[in-house]
């Protein structure tokens, strides 16, 4: 059973422990508060780390159960721990929120698939609207909606700092996996989060990003660059997915060309959108996919 470990006053950190290479050394639960809590992504289904958690709480009420999404790593353990402490469950949706009309049409194809996993039976009890405040001892915590990893991602402003969940990381980019993962919106969410201007970013996984504009344009610069290479090798002729990856991803171990051809899918997506290629016969993994003419 992993102890708590002190971020800074009133903020504490628990790692789960569900390593992997999705999810590093496991996933960050954090405590803010002093003799009020509120806890953010309670994590997967663990009997060590629920525990752990019930000794860092240590009996002092919890007001909320904040979830930044629902992911099969960060959200399942929020139930059992509303029923040890009569918290409420607070998100921006269930599973299946905030996506796009193109997301969720994807969705009904069947093309749903890889990373975490969807934890399909999560269920705020109260749902957070973009922009809305929680308070805690005085102090705001402030929800900013920020799909792109998933739909009904969330991030939380606490006094200059922000809880990125899977959005920003410093150990890792994020993992996009459509119909959850939106290019598009994950683009727009670096630009939001960016404009927040936050001292530090805890992540989901992995450490402190201390300097979060250089890190958030590292992440667009990967992105870019990984979408111009997709551009770059489908001027050498027409490709399917499977094509793609093993073109581009060259340094990238195979056990992990699923997660990649993932990623690959997303930006064909995003392309698609914007009329840059041409999916044929239509958006799949089994389609080829060329760049637009004219």
């Amino acid at each position: 059973m992993k102890a708590s470990h002190q971020l800074e006053t009133d903020l504490r950190v628990i790692c789960a422990p569900n390593p992997s290479p999705m999810t590093g050394e496991g996933t960050n639960s954090y405590i803010l508060g002093r003799n009020q809590l509120v806890v953010i992504d309670p994590g997967p289904v663990d009997a060590d780390h629920l525990s752990a958690l019930r000794a860092a709480i240590g009996g002092l009420p919890v007001e909320a159960i904040l979830v930044t999404h629902a992911h099969r790593d960060h959200s399942p353990l929020a139930r059992q721990l509303s029923q040890d402490t009569s918290a409420p469950v607070l998100a921006f949706g269930d599973a299946f929120a905030g996506r796009s009309e193109q997301m969720a049409r994807l969705a009904e194809l069947g093309l749903s698939g890889g990373g975490e996993g969807v934890d399909t039976g999560f269920a705020p009890d109260r749902c957070l609207g973009d922009g809305e405040s929680l308070h805690l001892d005085g102090d705001e915590i402030r929800a900013l909606w920020t799909p792109g990893h998933f739909g009904n991602h969330l991030c939380f402003a606490w006094r200059g700092a922000v809880f990125s969940g899977d959005h920003v990381m410093a150990w890792s980019s994020t993992f996009i996996s459509p119909p959850d993962g939106d290019i598009g919106a994950y683009m727009r969410s670096l630009d939001r989060l960016d404009a927040e201007e936050a001292r530090v970013l805890y992540p989901g996984h992995g450490a402190a990003v201390h300097d979060p504009a250089t890190r958030i344009l590292e992440l667009r610069s990967h992105r870019l660059a990984r979408e111009a290479a997709i551009l770059g090798a489908l001027a050498d002729g027409p490709q399917q997915i499977g094509g793609l990856v093993r073109i581009i991803y060259t340094d990238t171990p195979v056990a992990m060309h699923g997660a990649a051809a993932r990623n690959v899918f997303a930006h064909l997506i995003d392309l698609e959108a914007r009329g840059l290629v041409v999916a044929e016969p239509e958006l799949g993994f089994e389609a080829r996919y060329r760049l637009a003419t004219g």
